[in-house]
């Protein structure tokens, strides 16, 4: 799958003809820079791989910088491979926005926003014991029961319990293209995106 590498702006929503507020994601996508091309001959496979947002040679490794240099570009914070592009592209070569059209569907995947350690009501939807049962007063959002007793004395895997949400890597698919902004690298897809603002997200058509 062709795709682009691309940078969440934030939420607005639109009008369509018949007047229903749509609510949709803004995308900068792109220009990405092609930065290395693997071939079936030297790599076994064919793809493109490609850089996007420009970094400080500071913060980057000689290894890296010498990889960019011999793109002919400058350093990139974000690099991925993408398969599938119908047109040959060489070391150096920019990819915009324009790879993509209004009106088709799009698959987006991006890490979801970490929300730290949440109990089970957060985590998993649970209505809490809230004082419906037992005498209950002060345990309104406890998980209650997890059913283990002597037998089989210990908590099976993937209990649903309190722990670590959010941060996960997360795919969206079948987002449709409502508007492509050439002049500025744009994208706005209906619906909504994981990530937080500026997080970085992977778009394949």
């Amino acid at each position: 799958m062709s795709g682009l590498i691309g940078k969440k702006i934030g939420m607005t929503s639109l009008f369509d003809d018949n007047g229903k507020n749509i609510p949709c994601t803004v995308i900068e996508a792109g220009p990405c820079i092609v930065t290395q091309v693997r071939t079936e001959e030297v790599d076994g496979y064919k793809a493109i791989q490609v850089g996007f947002d420009d970094a400080t040679e500071k913060s980057t490794t000689k290894a890296d910088q010498g990889h960019f240099k011999k793109a002919g570009t400058s350093v990139k914070r974000k690099v991925v491979e993408f398969k599938g592009f119908d047109k040959e592209y060489k070391l150096g070569d920019a990819i915009t926005v324009e790879h993509f059209n209004e009106g088709e569907f799009v698959d987006i995947a991006g890490t979801s926003k970490g929300k730290g350690f949440q109990g089970v009501v957060k985590r998993h939807g649970f209505g809490g014991v809230g004082q419906a049962t037992h005498g209950q007063h002060n345990r309104l959002r406890a998980p209650g029961s997890i059913g283990a007793a002597s037998y089989p004395a210990r908590v099976f895997k993937g209990m649903k319990m309190a722990g670590r949400m959010g941060g996960e890597k997360v795919k969206v698919q079948n987002l449709r293209v409502l508007k492509v902004v050439p002049e500025k690298n744009l994208l706005v897809v209906k619906g909504c995106v994981p990530g937080h603002k500026n997080a970085y997200v992977i778009i394949r058509k």
